[in-house]
């Protein structure tokens, strides 16, 4: 089992400080190894290695037949050629995903457009748009400052849903860290509730586990 796990926040998660949404997906990583010991992991963190945002340049690049492009352009397409060959290795995606101004960040949205790739990870066909990326579990693990499940407010889910579901990940699971930044009881509230929400995931791992 392959497991890719996009950190998506803008900072850093070190010593144990830091990102939230980043020390939680390192909690059900842990859970998920536990449960799999003979699991690979990548970890692709965009605080650390930041990801070009799709400018003109780099449309210009990838529409430009690969024997054509110029050093630069082939430099630009191959960053994003090893996210998409990460994805595509890929049997479980955790991806830590904190909300900025009621959406994902920069970081995230870079990625999304990096793996997405037309006849790649995605196809056009006579009966509609088909994902080429199946057989996957996605976890999201979800840090907010304020309380937006189930609200008009959470942009997020369903954008995740339908764009990662576009690319054929279906299977996608969420787990909510709310109320972080309500103070600090909120804030415990809010990480003891995801850290229940990642037992319940796991539960079903563990069992297979011991079978």
């Amino acid at each position: 089992m392959n497991i890719l796990q996009v950190n998506s926040s803008a900072r850093v998660f070190e010593n144990d400080q830091g990102s939230h949404s980043t020390r939680l997906a390192n909690e059900l990583v842990a859970g998920l190894r536990a449960a799999q010991p003979g699991a690979t992991l990548t970890v692709r963190d965009l605080a650390r290695q930041p990801h070009p945002a799709l400018d003109e340049a780099g449309l210009a690049a990838l529409f430009t037949p690969a024997e054509a492009r110029t050093a630069e352009q082939a430099a630009r397409v191959a960053l994003d050629d090893a996210l998409i060959a990460e994805i595509q290795a890929a049997d479980l995606v955790v991806l830590g995903v904190p909300m900025y101004n009621f959406g994902v960040t920069s970081q995230l949205k870079n990625w999304i457009d990096a793996i997405a790739r037309a006849r790649v990870t995605f196809q056009y066909t006579e009966k509609g748009p088909v994902g080429l990326l199946t057989g996957k579990t996605v976890y999201a693990v979800l840090s907010r400052g304020g309380v937006h499940r189930d609200q008009p407010s959470d942009s997020q889910v369903p954008y995740l849903r339908a764009v990662l579901g576009f690319l054929g990940m279906t299977d996608v699971r969420f787990v909510y860290a709310e109320g972080l930044g309500m103070g600090p009881e909120a804030e415990a509230r809010g990480l003891a509730a995801a850290r229940a929400e990642i037992a319940q995931w796991l539960a079903p791992a563990d069992e297979a586990a011991l079978a």
